[in-house]
């Protein structure tokens, strides 16, 4: 009788010795993040954290990913500031809410590791974590044949603040006749890709190259500096990072019930990949807001008797700022 051929793990696609390369180097990233709060090291089977210094701590957490800005990553080869994106897309999720972030954890996966592929994305998570203060202290690096084309990967990310009960900002003090004030996003920052491939390289047949690439590979900012300094004077009513839905969608939510916001159109410079983008698809302007941020990151919502205060606080950061409206009676937003 014929003797069967041995099939390994790594026959059916999955290399563990590339796997421990890639961890390798995570590790030595990760642990250059490391707080005083951490208690484990990278490759335990969970990660361990120690709060301390809160009286009545509320953690927030959230969870994201960067949508199809991966796609320009695979396009042009550069995996750097992905995993950037992703921490600051989180910093901000729950910066907003008065959190300061504690510890995160990111998902990589892919059909063929490449370790140094993967080094590349997670030193872009580390990079991240480090300039916001938070621990990377785990995650998980998949490798999956089958399931992703080649080249290609998946990029998720989680994290955890804390904020004293008390200081947790819900939106609840905001009044009518509060002012909103934007801050600058550096480009689309991680929402409306899937429009904007289609209008630059489909229909207007851009390549992939050059000034397009940098454009649409600028980073997504963190605005936690801000957020945190203005709070901490006990300044700030509500913040809303704007993403996907724009300034339309995104400021509804942390308005009280009753009242809306009206924007100030051109009270701010729309950034020109936007226009560009509206130019090519000649996209309506409800959904044209509703799809991109148009040049603004974050909104502040600061009471009119703090407005000196707090910018002197911004304008000391050295932070661009716009008045771009004001709280109203009503619902949703207006564009005036």
């Amino acid at each position: 009788m014929a003797k069967k051929k041995s099939v390994s793990y790594k026959d059916a696609g999955v290399n563990i010795d590339e796997a421990d390369r890639a961890v390798g180097s995570i590790r030595t990233m990760a642990r250059a993040t490391f707080t005083a709060g951490v208690l484990t090291d990278i490759g335990s089977f969970g990660g361990g954290f120690r709060l301390q210094g809160y009286k009545d701590p509320v953690l927030v957490s959230s969870a994201d990913g960067v949508g199809t800005k991966l796609k320009l990553a695979f396009l042009t080869g550069r995996h750097s500031t992905i995993g950037e994106d992703l921490v600051n897309h989180c910093v901000n999720d729950i910066a907003v809410q008065g959190a300061t972030p504690l510890f995160f954890l990111d998902y990589f996966a892919i059909g063929k590791l490449d370790a140094t592929v993967a080094a590349e994305v997670i030193s872009g998570v580390a990079r991240g974590c480090k300039a916001n203060g938070c621990a990377l202290i785990g995650g998980e690096t998949a490798e999956m044949p089958g399931l992703y084309a080649p080249g290609e990967y998946d990029l998720a990310g989680f994290i955890v603040g804390a904020v004293e009960r008390k200081k947790m900002l819900t939106g609840a003090t905001i009044k009518k006749g509060d002012l909103l004030i934007g801050l600058p996003s550096t480009g689309l920052h991680t929402n409306g890709y899937s429009l904007a491939r289609k209008l630059l390289f489909e229909v207007a047949g851009q390549k992939v190259e050059g000034r397009i690439a940098d454009e649409l590979l600028k980073l997504h900012r963190s605005y936690l500096k801000a957020i945190h300094a203005i709070h901490t004077e006990r300044l700030l009513k509500g913040a809303a990072h704007i993403t996907g839905g724009g300034i339309t969608d995104n400021v509804p939510r942390i308005l009280p019930k009753g009242l809306g916001a009206r924007i100030d159109v051109g009270s701010w410079p729309v950034l020109p990949i936007f226009e560009l983008l509206r130019q090519i698809g000649d996209i309506e302007e409800g959904d044209w807001r509703r799809t991109f941020n148009l040049g603004i990151g974050m909104v502040l919502v600061i009471s009119p008797r703090n407005w000196k205060k707090a910018q002197t606080i911004l304008d000391s950061l050295r932070e661009q700022w716009y008045k771009i409206g004001e709280v109203v009676t009503g619902r949703g937003v207006q564009y005036k």
